[in-house]
C-alpha cells in the first residue's frame, strides 16, 4: 500500500497533460480520491484528516509568503509602465560598442529585474514586450532572438530574491528541519537553513551563468545583427531615470544578498518606489492602476491555489506512508554525497518534464529532500543545485514555461525545432554551471560568513 502516493503522483502528471486542467484543481481532485481510497482499505482513518485544518493555517501565516503579493505588484507595474523601456534603451545606447549592444542590454535587464519581478512568467512578458521588437528591428525575427528572452527571464530563479529562490528556500528549511528531527546520528550543533542561506549560496553560481550567458549572446549577436540606425537618444530625464532605478534596484539586490533586509522588506520597498515614481511622473492613472491591481490578484490567487492544495496532496501522500517508502529507497542508494544529489536531481528533472517549478517546489521537494538531506548535511549545496534544475525547468523546450510564453507573445509561428537550436548554448551554459556546482560543493559557500 505504501505505493500508493506513487501512484497519485503519477496520475497528478498524467491528468495535468492529457486534460489541460490547472494543477491544483488535479491536485485536490487525486488527493481527495486519495483519501477516499485510504479510508475505504483501511489505510489510515479520517482523523489524520484533521490535520489537514492547521497545517493550512501555520502555512498560511509563514510571513515569508507576503512577498509573494508584492513581487506579483512589482512584476505587474513593470509590465505597465515604461521603466524596462528605458532602462532597456539606455543600456543599448551604453552598450553599443560591442557591436551586440541589443543581446547584452537584453541580458542586462533580465538581470536587474527579473530578480525584482519575482515571476518568470511576468520577467517572459516584460522581456517579450519591450526586448524583442527592438531585437527584431536589428535581426529580424529570428529564432536567436526569442531563445535570448527567453533565457533572460530565467535569472530571476537564480538571482536573489526572486519567489522561486524564496519558495524553494522556505521549502528546503522545512525538510532540513524534518531530516534533521528524523535522523538521530545528527549532530547537535547542526544549523536549520533559512532562505538567506541559499540567497547566499546561489550569487557565485548564479554570476558564472550569467557570464556566461553574456558571453554567448556577446558572440552569437555580433555575427547575426544587421546594420541598423542607432535608436532614438534618450532625454535628460530618462537617462536620470534610468540611472536611479539601477541604483535603487541594485541597491535592493545587494541589500538582500547582504543579509542587511529581508526579501520581503525588499519587495516592499521595491514596490512603493515604483508606486510612487510612477504616479509622479503620471505613468499609472486610476484604470491603470485597476489593470495592475488585478494582475496582481490573478498571479497571487493562482500561488495560493496552487500552495493549498499542494499541501493537501502531500498530506494524503504521507498517509499512505509513501514518504517512509521513499526515504528507504533513497537511503539504500549507493555511492557518496554527489550520487546521491544526482539521483534526486534525475527526479526533479523526470517532474519537470510535466510540472512547472512552482508545482515541483510545492509537491516534490517536500517529499524526495529529507531522505537526501538525512544522508547528506550540506542542504545549501543541495538547494542550489536543485535551483539549477528548476531553472532548466523553464527553458526546457517545448514545454518549459519560458519557452511557450516567449515564443507565443513574440513569433508563435515559429518552428519549435528552430527554436530548439537556439536556445541549446543557452542550456549547455546552463547544464554547465549545474555540473560544476554538483563537483565543487565549495562554490556555494564562497560567501558563508
Amino acid at each position: 500500500m505504501e505505493t500508493a502516493g506513487l501512484w497519485m503522483l503519477a496520475a497528478v502528471a498524467l491528468l495535468v497533460v492529457a486534460t489541460g486542467l490547472p494543477a491544483f484543481a488535479v491536485l485536490i481532485g487525486v488527493a481527495t480520491v486519495g483519501a477516499l481510497a485510504g479510508v475505504a482499505t483501511g489505510a489510515f482513518g479520517w482523523e489524520i484528516l484533521s490535520a489537514m485544518p492547521p497545517r493550512l493555517v501555520g502555512l498560511l501565516e509563514s510571513d515569508l509568503l507576503q512577498a509573494l503579493a508584492l513581487y506579483a505588484l512589482l512584476g505587474s507595474l513593470l509590465n505597465r509602465t515604461p521603466l524596462a523601456d528605458v532602462l532597456f534603451r539606455a543600456g543599448s545606447r551604453l552598450l553599443a560598442p560591442t557591436g551586440a549592444s541589443a543581446p547584452l542590454a537584453a541580458v542586462g535587464l533580465g538581470t536587474l529585474l527579473s530578480p525584482m519581478i519575482g515571476s518568470v512568467g511576468a520577467s517572459a512578458a516584460m522581456l517579450a514586450r519591450v526586448v524583442h521588437p527592438r531585437l527584431a528591428a536589428q535581426g529580424g525575427e529570428s529564432p536567436a532572438n526569442v531563445a535570448v528572452v527567453a533565457m533572460a527571464s530565467t535569472f530571476g530563479v537564480v538571482v536573489p530574491p526572486s519567489l522561486v529562490l524564496i519558495l524553494l528556500g522556505d521549502a528546503m528549511m522545512r525538510a532540513h528541519t524534518e531530516a534533521v528531527n528524523a535522523a538521530p546520528h545528527t549532530a547537535d550543533d547542526l544549523r536549520i537553513i533559512n532562505t538567506q542561506d541559499v540567497f547566499h549560496g546561489a550569487i557565485v553560481p548564479a554570476a558564472i551563468q550569467i557570464a556566461l550567458v553574456a558571453l554567448l549572446a556577446w558572440r552569437l549577436g555580433r555575427g547575426s545583427r544587421r546594420a541598423k540606425a542607432p535608436a532614438a537618444p534618450l532625454s535628460a530625464g530618462e537617462w536620470s531615470s534610468a540611472a536611479l532605478a539601477v541604483a535603487v534596484i541594485g541597491g535592493l539586490l545587494g541589500g538582500v544578498a547582504a543579509g542587511r533586509f529581508f526579501a520581503v522588506e525588499a519587495a516592499a520597498m521595491g514596490a512603493f518606489v515604483l508606486l510612487v515614481a510612477s504616479v509622479a511622473l503620471r505613468q499609472v492613472d486610476l484604470a491603470r492602476l485597476k489593470l495592475v491591481l488585478a494582475d496582481a490578484m490573478s498571479v497571487c490567487g493562482v500561488l495560493f491555489a496552487l500552495l493549498v492544495a499542494a499541501t493537501t496532496f502531500t498530506l494524503v501522500f504521507r498517509a499512505w506512508g509513501t514518504d517512509r517508502l521513499l526515504y528507504a529507497w533513497i537511503a539504500a542508494l549507493p555511492g557518496g554525497p554527489s550520487a546521491l544529489l544526482v539521483a534526486v536531481l534525475a527526479i526533479l528533472g523526470a517532474c519537470a518534464l510535466v510540472l512547472d517549478a512552482f508545482e515541483i517546489i510545492f509537491v516534490v521537494v517536500p517529499i524526495v529532500m529529507p531522505p537526501l538531506l538525512a544522508r547528506e548535511p550540506d542542504a545549501v549545496w543541495v538547494s542550489v543545485a536543485a535551483l539549477g534544475v528548476l531553472q532548466a525547468s523553464f527553458l526546457l523546450p517545448p514545454i518549459g514555461y519560458a519557452v511557450m510564453m516567449t515564443r507565443s507573445l513574440t513569433v508563435p509561428s515559429m518552428p519549435m525545432r528552430d527554436l530548439v537550436r537556439a536556445l541549446v548554448p543557452y542550456l549547455v551554459a546552463q547544464l554547465a554551471v549545474l555540473a560544476l556546482v554538483v563537483a565543487a560543493p565549495a562554490l556555494t559557500h564562497v560567501l558563508d560568513g
